[in-house]
């Protein structure tokens, strides 16, 4: 394993990239928004709402990534205090969308003010809306130091997080507008609908795509075994045991492989799970020439901005993170996403992708490589999800996701392309391990015409693709991860799965394959052909 590289010599390196990037700003956005319809559509249900219901009401709304969520509640809060006399406080979970979310605000003219560590709060009665970081607002208000008696409505950002609930028993008279792109809880234990009388769902990605407001993912996955993962108290995989998998040199190999058959020289998004990781990821692509920046929580705020404005100028930049950029960051520029890592949060699952799903004139798809069994666990990005039946029954939803073993069951092996274009005479080249185990036993054979079988599968490939025998010993060694994926299946099928058992089924497996093409080749030459292969 290499090692990896230190945080000094990451910012050093960006530092020298951006130097050498023109200063020059992308446009910035113009003050004001003009609304799209399905966002006054939205508006009108939510005030509808909030007209026809008790002043304590708690209301869900949800929008997909990249539909403007932050848009339109900083609509409603400008309809609101023309209209009303009471006050608005926003509340978010990260002081960068404290930041983000004042900054829109701003620009549909509404004054407000950041309720922060730092804040004074002694001109607190000049403002009509205030936006506060969940855990700052929660210390101002245990210390009395913020005058929440007049706030009529109360609107919360990725509504999904559970550290909000905490904050309700303080507006017992306020309407609650919870907004997220997924109405699920981050936890089981604490479902939405316990929090939330209503949900309000906006418009679907794929309506949003259709109409040219989002971008189309291209889907890439790639089969990945989980199940040295463990999952933590929180129901999610651990850091640790995804550092463990995803640091290992092949899992890395696999992930430069996916980079380059699927999104080389795009710019891209690369998601882990653990700071380790990402600095072996950063290594792995600096070493193969390629222009990279890693990205955490550790990065001072000024660490942070020279990263991302060397990401945005830099075609074909690869900026590798751990979580950081989930949510807050928006950068149509992005032409490729990487899940290099395994979730069992759906809301995770959705935020990554839609980091790449902002559009631009000419951007009208972005691709998504899956290193984490992801698609497989919760479906494609985009698919028309039953939010009503998740927000009023969650448990039913999370217990219906398939666990790593049943995904891992389905498994097919895909062929990188590079090597399918060696086998392209070959019109199918999978074989079913587990089918043909099955059949073997009903029909009183032994499970070792399994790997016979195989064996003589891999051969007619190899053979129906060649000229001479050297070509097919030359291709057959080429098939080394189907041959591996076909003894993991097989073993799985036999219950014996010690690593000795393992490796020398493997190696015995590669060494009958040849075999069998030295002895068979021109048999097996002519009967495909039709005539005997030349001397």
């Amino acid at each position: 394993m290499p090692n990896k590289p230190t945080k000094d010599v990451i910012f050093a390196h960006c530092k020298i990239l951006f130097m050498s990037i023109s200063n020059t700003e992308l446009e910035e956005r113009k003050a004001g928004k003009d609304l799209y319809s399905y966002q006054k559509g939205a508006i009108d249900k939510i005030f509808k709402s909030f007209e026809e219901s008790p002043e304590d009401y708690h209301l869900l709304y949800q929008l997909p990534t990249g539909g403007g969520k932050t848009v339109i509640f900083s609509e409603i809060v400008r309809q609101y205090l023309k209209h009303h006399k009471k006050k608005v406080l926003v509340m978010t979970h990260r002081i960068e969308l404290c930041r983000q979310t004042s900054s829109v605000l701003t620009e549909f003219g509404v004054m407000n003010k950041v309720v922060d560590s730092k804040a004074d709060l002694s001109d607190q009665a000049n403002y009509s809306c205030f936006v506060a970081m969940v855990e700052t607002l929660n210390n101002r208000l245990n210390d009395d130091k913020l005058d929440i008696s007049d706030i009529g409505l109360v609107i919360i950002d990725e509504a999904h997080y559970n550290s909000f609930t905490k904050l309700f028993k303080f507006f017992s008279k306020s309407f609650i507008l919870g907004v997220t792109a997924t109405p699920l809880s981050s936890s089981i234990e604490l479902p939405m609908t316990d929090n939330y009388d209503e949900l309000i769902v906006g418009e679907s990605i794929e309506s949003l795509i259709d109409n040219g407001f989002l971008a189309r993912a291209e889907m890439f996955s790639y089969n990945v075994g989980l199940t040295s993962l463990v999952v933590g108290a929180n129901g999610d995989y651990t850091v640790k045991s995804s550092e463990d998998l995803y640091t290992d040199n092949d899992m890395l190999s696999k992930l430069l492989q996916a980079y380059e058959e699927r999104c080389k020289d795009k710019k891209t998004l690369i998601f882990n799970n653990g700071i380790n990781t990402s600095l072996h990821v950063y290594d792995t692509f600096k070493r193969a020439g390629y222009p990279v920046a890693h990205l955490d929580n550790t990065n001072t705020k000024k660490e942070r901005e020279l990263i991302l404005k060397w990401f945005k100028k830099t075609p074909g930049a690869i900026l590798t993170s751990v979580s950081i950029l989930t949510t807050g960051f928006d950068e149509p520029t992005v032409e490729s996403i990487i899940l290099n890592r395994a979730t069992k949060s759906l809301t995770l699952y959705y935020q990554m992708i839609g980091r790449g799903s902002r559009i631009l004139k000419d951007k009208k798809t972005f691709s998504v490589i899956d290193l984490g069994n992801n698609f497989h666990r919760f479906g494609p990005w985009g698919d028309n999800l039953d939010w009503q039946r998740i927000f009023k029954s969650p448990t039913y939803y999370l217990d219906s996701i398939l666990t790593d073993d049943e995904l891992e069951n389905n498994f097919r092996y895909e062929m990188p392309d590079a090597l399918r274009a060696e086998f392209s005479k070959s019109k199918d080249i999978h074989f079913d391990i587990q089918k043909t185990y099955v059949n073997s036993i009903r029909n009183g054979e032994s499970s070792k015409v399994v790997l016979e079988r195989s064996i003589e599968q891999h051969a007619y490939m190899c053979i129906e693709n060649s000229e001479d025998v050297y070509d097919a010993i030359a291709l057959a060694k080429m098939l080394g991860d189907d041959i591996d994926f076909r003894i993991k299946r097989y073993t799985k099928c036999i219950s014996k799965s010690t690593f000795n058992f393992v490796e020398w089924l493997k190696g015995d497996y590669r060494k009958k394959l040849n075999s069998y093409l030295r002895s068979n080749f021109d048999e097996v030459f002519e009967q495909i052909n039709g005539y005997p292969p030349e001397d």
